[in-house]
């Protein structure tokens, strides 16, 4: 079992609301410091704000492109990526282009990855690719996987929060089992708000876990971990 600061290195502490404000930022920035969170995980407004707050810190600020439906232009998705890490980004998760892999047109998913996906690799930035589970078949989870182990992305991802549903384990090991053979890392996100929760993505294969429950999740790993 993980202890809790395993644990909380294991967390992307996020906040995507449009409603965020500034100060919502400073503190999200402020709480992933002090438990020690892998990264904050932000709008692309809020990039530079947080990369400031954060500078000297282990912290990681990961900022996202095509959210959240992942129906723009592929070009734009690459050069919304190019412009996060300009101002400080770490990490992009980008949502896949959903219409076009339901359309069974993989190539046109393969380039949407591959733009993003270039982009990162040429900064060493690691791209994360939003699959959005909740409206995929068992097939094009399986196909979504594939593309993106073809075009090197880093991670798979379960989900934007926005859409229908979130995270399940069912997803995760069948993501984990297409692409852990390849090194991709898989990040569960969307419905996880307990400790119970944050297990049983990890057990199911999960190596990252999106979250905006993460203070409460770690304060639970702590009081059980006495």
């Amino acid at each position: 079992m993980l202890s809790p600061a395993q644990l909380a290195g294991l967390i992307d502490h996020t906040l995507l609301k449009p409603e965020a404000t500034a100060d919502d930022i400073l503190r999200l920035c402020r709480e992933a410091h002090e438990n020690a969170f892998c990264s904050v995980c932000v709008n692309p407004v809020w990039v530079a704000h947080a990369a400031a707050e954060l500078h000297g810190t282990p912290v990681k600020v990961c900022s996202v492109a095509g959210f959240p439906l992942g129906a723009t232009l592929t070009a734009v998705k690459a050069d919304e990526t190019r412009r996060v890490i300009e101002l400080g980004a770490q990490e992009v998760d980008m949502v896949l282009n959903l219409g076009a892999l339901k359309s069974g047109d993989r190539e046109l998913v393969r380039a949407d990855i591959a733009a993003v996906a270039n982009v990162c690799r040429q900064q060493q930035v690691l791209c994360k690719v939003i699959l959005e589970t909740c409206l995929l078949t068992h097939d094009e989870k399986i196909i979504a996987c594939q593309l993106c182990v073809e075009t090197g992305a880093h991670f798979v991802k379960t989900s934007t929060g926005f859409s229908t549903g979130g995270a399940t384990a069912e997803d995760i090991r069948l993501m984990a089992a297409q692409v852990k053979a390849a090194g991709l890392g898989v990040k569960a996100s969307g419905g996880i708000r307990t400790l119970a929760d944050a297990r049983a993505m990890l057990d199911a294969g999960a190596t990252r876990l999106g979250v905006s429950a993460g203070v409460k999740i770690l304060t639970e790993a702590r009081g059980a971990a006495r």
